[in-house]
């Protein structure tokens, strides 16, 4: 019945990549597959890049396969752990290992995705969600994105 919006920016704002799930779905499952069609054209000759210089997520997607995964793929991530991660750390003492690597500077950037999603919300198609069927919702979410990126 309703409908989620993954989204993938860059540091400007900018949509890069967009995928669709039905509500119910977890955010930690499609990271992967949110990151996986993004191709960055650099100057001159070469291969687009794949892999960004920094992956800043929330809570959502701080699961250690996502962390193992992040990490196969050379790409360094800033994401606070949960509560219960640490508490499940804390209660296997010296056994538990170092907690993972975060920066709170870097993590400051995170309102950009944030930011992007308010800027899509504020066409009236997109927040009140007028199409009934996903690829329609789709498809102006793509043109939004590219009206932005063209602004």
């Amino acid at each position: 019945m309703s409908t989620k919006i993954h989204l993938a920016v860059d540091g400007r704002g900018r949509p890069l990549s967009i995928l669709l799930t039905p509500g119910q779905t977890g955010d930690n499952p499609q990271l992967l597959a949110l990151l996986d069609p993004i191709r960055v054209k650099g100057r001159g000759p070469g291969r687009p890049r794949k892999r960004p210089n920094v992956l800043i997520a929330d809570k959502a997607y701080a699961h250690d396969s996502t962390r193992k995964a992040l990490r196969q793929r050379g790409i360094r991530h800033v994401i606070p752990e949960r509560c219960d991660q640490i508490a499940r750390r804390a209660a296997k003492g010296s056994r538990g290992g170092r907690p993972p690597a975060f920066d709170k500077v870097a993590y400051k950037k995170r309102n950009v995705v944030e930011r992007c999603f308010n800027r899509l919300k504020q066409w009236r198609d997109l927040a009140t969600r007028y199409a009934k069927r996903a690829s329609i919702y789709r498809a102006s979410l793509v043109l939004i994105a590219a009206i932005i990126w063209l602004s």
